[in-house]
């Protein structure tokens, strides 16, 4: 006995699928008795079910069928949040100009007016009306997916790619939870049950753009990477330009996650035996509570809570004069050097750094930043921004960089908070900080040192 207990675990250090080969061998001899013995009526419901999960889980059409439904769940977001979004920013907006006259009448003083209703005030007004109609739409469209039962396949499918990677199967299920939000995702970790490939999951979450990201990345793809907002089919672009980058995302989480299983993460993947569910009826009442009340108005709390603060630092920033300059354009002086090594400039840097509570604040930072005013705003148009940017020197490579360097940048406070909740260690909150970003700096250096050598900055 002894000797067995030595010996299984040196074949699993020398076999990495000797387990799967255990659990494999188990379900074949039960599968063996089970048709021995137990008489099942084949349904016509039955073989349809056998037969979509054929297709849904083929390795030809498996993988098209996913970026085709994750394209469309894209879609349908951006096109149903835009008209929500703008009338809650009108709402929202409009009660600023009643709490300014409030303050005019009370003959407040300026910087107090500035720092509670420009900085706080409009820093929220910015985060729900960008933050809250894409996900009242998109956390419905996941938990109708998860209700249905096709979540589990997606697992299923990616799961071999993750195993490769010295991580667990139901990481691509997190994954996919971080598209709505990348809090979320890390809370959603805790279905994986190895502290190890759950550790490497919650760090690597951050590599998939959450919503907060999704409206940057839409306008500055629609401006610098294709056919511009004035095309009819302007939606459908942002959506596969916004898909792209999940894949780059994809592809990024994988090579880190290897990277972390072969070194500061060492280990054999546990094993991950799948039984896909039964296709069910969904319970609509159960998802809008699950998807809204769950996932929807708790990702948002603490988005406020983390970006109620930030807003009073963005407008102290933008507001204090140091030799009649203000203190955020000597900082993105100072960056300005760093920031053009790595096709961006000092400007861009500040705004990521000002927009760490939440990144739906980046672009009106940066609006911000480029027409030296003292409060965030965001422009009436997408031709108006392109005519700024590109006034303020930004090329295609500045917005391919852009686009990199928020897809992979540091993740934003609410889900450094829930990190550090989740795993309870404030070395590994800062060990995912510090990896993130050194990872966006390399990505967006290599590209930039790239297309300089080549001539096309």
């Amino acid at each position: 006995m002894d000797d067995l207990k030595n010996i299984v675990p040196k074949c699993i250090e020398e076999d990495i699928s000797f387990g799967d080969n255990i659990v494999t061998s188990i379900y074949k001899k039960a599968e063996e008795i089970s048709n021995e013995v137990v008489t099942v009526n084949d349904s016509n419901h039955g073989r349809i079910e056998r037969k979509i999960d054929n297709l849904l889980t083929s390795k030809i059409f498996g993988y098209p069928f996913m970026l085709i439904l994750l394209g469309l769940v894209f879609w349908i977001t951006i096109e149903g949040a835009n008209v929500p979004s703008a009338m809650l920013a009108d709402l929202l907006f409009g009660f600023e100009a009643k709490l300014t006259a409030l303050f005019t009448s009370l003959n407040s003083p300026a910087w107090l007016h500035g720092l509670l209703i420009l900085g706080i005030y409009r820093t929220l007004a910015w985060v729900v009306s960008v933050m809250l109609p894409p996900m009242a739409i998109f956390f419905p469209l996941f938990t109708l997916l998860e209700d249905l039962g096709y979540l589990p396949r997606v697992a299923f499918n990616l799961d071999n790619a993750f195993r490769k990677s010295g991580t667990h199967g139901k990481q691509a299920l997190t994954m996919s939870m971080g598209f709505g939000c990348n809090a979320a995702g890390v809370i959603a970790c805790r279905i994986i049950d190895s502290p190890r490939e759950r550790l490497i999951a919650i760090i690597t979450n951050n590599f998939v753009p959450c919503n907060g990201r999704f409206p940057t990345l839409i306008a500055i793809s629609m401006i610098f990477l294709g056919l511009g907002s004035a095309s009819k089919f302007s939606s459908v672009f942002a959506s596969l330009s916004v898909v792209a980058m999940i894949l780059i995302g994809i592809v990024v989480t994988l090579l880190v996650s290897k990277f972390l299983s072969v070194t500061f993460l060492k280990g054999v993947p546990s094993s991950f035996t799948l039984e896909l569910p039964p296709y069910r009826k969904p319970q609509i009442g159960r998802i809008l509570i699950r998807s809204l009340i769950d996932r929807t108005l708790f990702v948002l709390g603490r988005a406020v809570m983390v970006a109620a603060p930030a807003g009073a630092v963005t407008w102290l920033v933008s507001n204090i004069d140091i030799g009649g300059i203000s203190l955020l354009a000597h900082l993105s002086g100072f960056l300005d050097p760093v920031g053009l090594l790595l096709g961006l400039d000092g400007i861009i840097l500040m705004a990521f750094i000002l927009g760490l509570p939440a990144n739906e604040i980046v672009l009106p930072i940066l609006i911000m930043a480029y027409m030296s005013k003292g409060a965030m705003l965001e422009l009436d148009s997408l031709e108006s921004l392109r005519e700024l940017l590109i006034d303020n020197g930004w090329t295609f490579i500045t917005g391919l960089n852009f686009m990199l360097f928020s897809l992979l940048h540091f993740p934003c406070g609410t889900t450094l908070l829930t990190i550090k909740k989740e795993t309870n260690s404030k070395k590994w909150t800062l060990f995912t900080f510090v990896l993130t970003t050194s990872i966006a700096i390399i990505a967006t250096f290599i590209i930039n040192a790239i297309a300089t050598l080549i001539g096309i900055v």
